[in-house]
């Protein structure tokens, strides 16, 4: 059994899990109507993300300067998951932004009607 390889793969299951949660936090807070705790759960969620791909980087870089590992299913885990949530931190991002759109032009709108949306 491959120690480095296991400690890396269960850090990046664990990054990408927390952001995965954090999405979530960051979805239920935009149904709510709150768009600022949706940015912080947001920059949580990136924040866990960057640290579970730099798990992952440094073993790339570790096998590029002669390390050797034998891939193992719990390793190949680690990465679907992190490029997963990855995707869904990404899409999460495009739909705040989405939101803050409309909530924008809504507001001119009220704004522009005298608040009789």
């Amino acid at each position: 059994m491959d120690d480095e390889l296991t400690t890396t793969a269960m850090t990046i299951i664990l990054h990408a899990g927390d952001a995965r949660s954090e999405v979530r936090k960051a979805y239920e807070a935009l149904a709510g109507g709150d768009p600022n705790a949706a940015q912080v759960a947001l920059a949580t969620a990136r924040d866990e993300i960057r640290q579970a791909h730099q798990a992952q980087t440094d073993l790339i870089q570790a096998e590029a300067a002669g390390a050797r590992h034998s891939l193992t299913l719990l390793f190949s885990h680690a990465q679907d998951t992190l490029m997963t949530v990855n995707s869904e931190v990404i899409t999460a991002g495009h739909v705040l932004g989405v939101f803050q759109t409309f909530d924008r032009r809504l507001a001119a709108l009220e704004n522009r009607s005298g608040g009789r949306a």
